[in-house]
Parts: structure tokens; sequence; C-alpha cells
């Protein structure tokens, strides 16, 4: 692993996050390893989590805290979600549905803005640095680190407080609300054990514990960080870790510069904190995801999402609306370790299969009117025989003008990254990788997927073997 994080990724560390191919509507397909995209709702119920697992005696006292509040429903407004809600330990740490926001609130009845990440491998994740080294050691410093899409949380335990306090998600009226519900519950007692007997008396000070205990949880318990996926075998040269010939093709796509180019943002070398694998460099970048229409705060036309400079992160914002900022539009660049069991893709949920995501990727350029609205144009009775179907507009227009970059004011569009694959090539020109590239990169990304997972769309038999 790494002899090719020094040969095979060096040159492709200065690139944009990973591609694929999607081709331009013409030509044989190959057959894709998991193919469909989920039906979803922008909206619902959290799934039922998975049960706690046994508190386990290698676990600190701090730490068996947070395990007992992370399944706890009584710590929300509502009574009915806890932090397993969204991040059920049998999805990796994620939601177990393929929604583009959750529901929550005092009456679970309130869209979230963002798709819920998976709380997996953050363990080493360093604090937010508008110049932080990348791993890679070959990148120029730049935005990386932190927690949320935004990076505005610089710890495990200040990223717990979000979701505890904020109306549309646990919709607690206050940390001293959360603090009289740690002390009517029935794990009081070891919340004083690990605290002291005084732990209720100052209200601030027992949250804050409370807060170090969910940290403390995901930091010592195995389940957030396992390393038990087929790459993890692969990388040890353990048995079971012999990679099928397409596994390492995709590999190879997923390295190369000139075509997948995901190691440049998903590095998975030897990285900071003695960490190696992690499949992120902690950056940040603005990549023109489409608007998900379904979000309901999108339903206002003003409203923008844009990632570092706001609007749920206020410490970058432009001086004044369409100010020149080179933060708006950017996003953190996730890890990709279970990336095929997700079943909602992007900050705000909108694709719902890896296929399309690594086709987004890959022709967001060459065939724009796949991904975003035209303005203008006249919708076919019929779509040609060899328009796509994967893309976000399934209806194929004649005239008019795409709306290229719907989710990101113009006054931003300069802030796009325009390395490969999106390297802003022409429209109809061809895209970086091929159908067989494709197949070949997502059957290596189904290696990223720990071993307590489940695919989101299994691959159909044979197609990762040669």
């Amino acid at each position: 692993m790494r002899a090719l994080g020094a040969a095979g990724i060096a040159g492709a560390m200065l690139v944009v996050a990973c591609g694929g191919s999607g081709g331009n509507g013409s030509g044989p397909a190959v057959a894709l390893p998991g193919t469909g995209t989920a039906t979803a709702a922008t909206a619902g119920a959290p799934a039922s989590p998975t049960a706690a697992p046994a508190s386990s005696s290698t676990l600190s006292l701090a730490a068996q805290v947070g395990q007992k509040m992370f399944f706890d429903k009584n710590l929300s407004g509502s009574g009915a979600m806890s932090c397993a809600s969204c991040h059920d330990p049998a999805h990796a740490h994620a939601p177990a549905n393929d929604l583009s926001v959750q529901l929550g609130g005092a009456h679970m009845d309130l869209a979230g803005l963002r798709a819920v990440p998976s709380l997996r491998y953050k363990d080493i994740t360093p604090p937010y640095a508008d110049l932080l080294d990348n791993p890679d050691g070959i990148s120029v410093p730049g935005p990386g680190g932190g927690f949320t899409a935004d990076g505005r949380a610089d710890t495990l335990a200040a990223q717990a407080r979000i979701p505890l306090l904020d109306p549309i998600e646990m919709a607690n009226a206050s940390s001293a609300d959360v603090v009289k519900k740690l002390q009517a519950a029935d794990y009081a007692p070891l919340l004083v054990k690990a605290f002291g007997a005084k732990v209720f008396d100052d209200s601030d000070a027992a949250f804050a514990n409370a807060l170090l205990s969910l940290q403390a949880y995901q930091l010592e318990d195995k389940s957030f960080h396992p390393y038990s996926s087929k790459f993890d075998l692969y990388a040890g040269n353990k048995i079971g870790g012999a990679l099928t010939p397409a596994e390492a093709r995709g590999l190879k796509v997923f390295a190369n510069p000139a075509t997948g180019n995901c190691a440049s943002c998903h590095y998975q070398g030897a990285g900071l904190n003695g960490s190696s694998a992690l499949f992120t460099d902690f950056s940040y970048e603005a990549i023109g995801v489409p608007r998900n229409a379904g979000i309901p705060a999108n339903n206002n036309v003003q409203y923008f999402d844009m990632g570092v400079c706001g609007p749920l992160r206020t410490d970058h914002a432009p001086a004044a609306p369409n100010a020149a900022n080179s933060f708006c539009g950017m996003f953190k660049a996730p890890t990709l370790r279970n990336v095929a069991t997700r079943t909602a893709f992007f900050h705000n949920g909108v694709m719902h299969s890896l296929e399309q995501v690594i086709r987004f990727y890959n022709t967001r350029d060459t065939q724009p009117e796949l991904w975003y609205p035209t303005v203008g144009g006249t919708p076919k009775a019929k779509n040609d025989p060899g328009f796509p179907g994967y893309g976000l507009v399934t209806t194929q227009y004649t005239g008019g003008k795409v709306q290229k970059y719907d989710d990101l004011p113009a006054a931003y569009a300069p802030n796009i990254d325009t390395q490969l694959p999106m390297d802003g090539r022409a429209a109809g020109s061809a895209p970086p990788m091929s159908e067989q590239d494709m197949a070949d990169l997502i059957c290596f990304l189904n290696t990223l997927s720990d071993a307590d997972t489940k695919p989101a769309t299994p691959t159909k038999p044979g197609a990762c073997v040669n």
C-alpha cells in the first residue's frame, strides 16, 4: 500500500475527486457491476437503528456513558430520535434509508438541510485550517480538516453539540435540557462513577462532559474504525485480500491522474498522525453538485448552501452578497470507506447510487444537460434512442441553455475546481473514462466496505471477477 502511495498516487494527488464514465450517449455500454438508482424521498422518519451492543469492559467509563447516550432516544426533544437513528451501526454508522435528508425536530416533522454522513473513520480527522498540510506531501496546503461538511466543528465533541441542540434535529431547548434528561436516565449513576459525585452540580460542565463522553465512545469503540474491508486484507497481504483482475484494474483507475483520479482527494497512502488508507485528504473542493429540489429549504430561490462560506458556517461568510470569496461552494471530501453501502451522496443527498455519482464526475462537463436544468428549451416528446437515462435529468431538450452549477450563485462559478475528471472540457467531447473504467472502479470501491456491511446495490454475479 505504501509503495502504491509513493508510486501510482504521487501524480494523482494534484487533481480532484474520483471520476467515472458514462460516455456521450452512443456506443455499446459495458454491463455495470451494480446498477439501478434508488428512488428516494427527501425526508422521512429515520429507520429503527440496530440495538446498542453490550457495554465493553475495554471502554473507559466516559466511553461507556457515550455508548448509552448514543442509543438514547430520550435525549431528543421528540423522544423519538437518538444518535443511532441517523448513524446506524448496521449501516456503517450512516442512515439505514435512502432519503436525501432526514426528519427531525420536536415533532419529527422538520426536514434537514444536508445528507447525514457516516461517523466511521473520523478518529484521525484534524481540526479545520484554511491552510492544512495535505497528507500526500505534494499538494499545496489548503482548506482542510474539521467535522461536518463545512468543517465548523474541530472535534467530535464539538460536532456532537450540533445535532443535540439543532431545532431541526434532536431539538433540545438548551444544554441544560440535555443535562436534566441525563440526570433522569437509568445510566445516571454511570455518569457519577465516570465524572464524580458532583457531576450534575454545574450544568455547563455536565454538558461538556456528556459531549466528551460521546467523543470517547467514537474514539474507543472499534466499530467506528474496524478496518475490516477486503482492501485492508489486500493492504496487509492477508488471506482473502487478493484483488480480482477487475478490482485491480479499478484500483489503477482510482489512482490514474488521467482517468479517475480519485486519489487526488480520496488519498489512501500514509497520512496524518500515523494514519494510512483513510481514502480522504481532509480537503475541501467546489465541484458544482446539482441543486436538490427536494430539500424544502431550497424552495427559497435565494437560499444556497455554499459550504465553508455559509450559511451554516459563519466565520468565512462573504463580506457582502456575491462579494469575492474563494471558500464559497467548498465541501469536505469524505472518506470513501463504505461508499458502496451508501444510498445518498454529496452534501445534499441529490444522488442515490454509486454508479450515478461516478457518471456525474465523468460527464458533468461533457453532458451537463444530464445533471442540470435546461432553461428556454423545448422538451422532446420522446428521447432519442441514445439519450442516457442515468442522469438527474431524464428528459431530452432541443434548444435552450443548460443552467450549469445551479446550486451556486454565478459570482462563485470561478471557485469550481477544474481538475480532471472535472476539467471543464467542452460539452460533447469525450469523457475521461470509458465504460470499462467505470465498471472496474465500482468493483474496486466495493472492496472498501467493512465486513459488517452490505452493498447498497449488490454487484452482478461475476461482474467483478475478470
